[in-house]
């Protein structure tokens, strides 16, 4: 067991869409992100997504859905199989829960997910 300051692991990137694993949860990768910008629409067939903003503001677009601002503080989990779109405006921090494997792009393929170190 051992604490993990979320900040400090942040500040060692500056990149963005680039997850990083911070720490394993039963099974599944804790890692913190930078967004700014918009990431493909994509759909999880097997696995909810869930989102945690830790500073800033992301957009989440749905499909046919009107789009949601997500601030500071807040989570927002999307349901397996739908269609979304994660976006920034400014940079946002935010830390994702995935099932170990689960590709960040949605498509079951790795080959076209961004790598996920351990940091």
């Amino acid at each position: 067991m051992s604490r993990v300051n979320l900040a400090e692991k942040l500040s060692l990137f500056s990149s963005h869409w680039d997850p990083k694993v911070v720490a394993d949860y039963n099974g599944n990768d804790v890692m913190v992100v930078k967004f700014q910008g918009e990431y493909p629409y994509h759909f999880h067939a097997d696995t909810d997504d869930f989102f945690l903003v830790l500073e800033g503001e992301m957009v989440m677009d749905i499909e046919g859905e009107p789009s949601e601002i997500v601030r500071a503080g807040e989570l927002y989990i999307v349901p397996k199989g739908v269609t979304h779109r994660p976006r920034a405006e400014n940079e946002c921090k935010v830390l994702l829960i995935e099932p170990k494997g689960e590709p960040n792009s949605g498509s079951g393929d790795p080959a076209t997910a961004a790598p996920k170190p351990r940091i």
